[in-house]
């Protein structure tokens, strides 16, 4: 069970939720800045910790041995999680995820993977884990799914270079993928970068919504 905290939309009876995925050794005290940065009062928020404690944060899994173990195990919790929300209200349909780093990771794992439409995805300053058998894998909505992926030049941390060519492979095996590329390191290059975010989000909301069936 993956420890949350949910932030109420400021327009009251929404359904639209935004899962909030931090990245290595944070935890979602690093994100309670976002729901007023991104100004969308349609908006609720679920903060997320990760499962495993990592230095006075938490991590999604082992960054520096073999991540495969703790990537599948994040994956099926984050899977629950999502599976919850649907039972409580909040329609997937309804739901954007917003990944940093490793939170980027396993917002592209459960964008590709998880068999429902999210009303969008986003993954800032990530990577991808096993492309080519995460494109084996994809479920049958995969290709229907929106992402908007971001990074940066000058990112120290997770070279840019790689992870350039993972979206493009994954663009090419039809993921539906709007990538952004700043002048920032291992970061949010603030309200430049939130704009773009706000914009995506915006456009795939109340509106744009799909359907819970899907």
């Amino acid at each position: 069970m993956l420890e949350t905290e949910l932030v109420p939309a400021l327009a009251s009876h929404s359904r639209h939720l935004m899962i909030v995925l931090h990245g290595l050794g944070d935890s979602m005290e690093g994100y309670r800045w976002l729901p007023q940065m991104m100004k969308l009062p349609w908006l609720n928020y679920l903060l997320v910790n990760a499962p495993d404690p990592y230095y006075g944060g938490y991590s999604w899994y082992d960054f520096a041995g073999n991540p495969e173990p703790g990537v599948r195990r994040s994956r099926e919790l984050l899977f629950k999680l999502l599976d919850q929300q649907r039972g409580s209200g909040f329609p997937t349909g309804h739901t954007f995820l917003f990944g940093f780093s490793q939170g980027c990771l396993m917002t592209i794992e459960a964008g590709l993977r998880y068999p429902h439409r999210f009303a969008g995805l986003v993954g800032i300053s990530g990577y991808a884990f096993q492309p080519q058998q995460l494109i084996q894998e994809f479920s049958t909505v995969a290709r229907q799914q929106r992402f908007l992926i971001t990074h940066g030049t000058e990112d120290s941390l997770i070279p840019i270079a790689p992870v350039r060519g993972q979206i493009a492979l994954l663009q090419s095996a039809g993921a539906q993928i709007e990538w952004h590329e700043f002048a920032k390191d291992h970061t949010i290059a603030g309200e430049e970068e939130l704009s773009v975010i706000r914009e995506f989000v915006s456009s795939n909301g109340p509106r744009k919504s799909v359907s819970d069936k899907a």
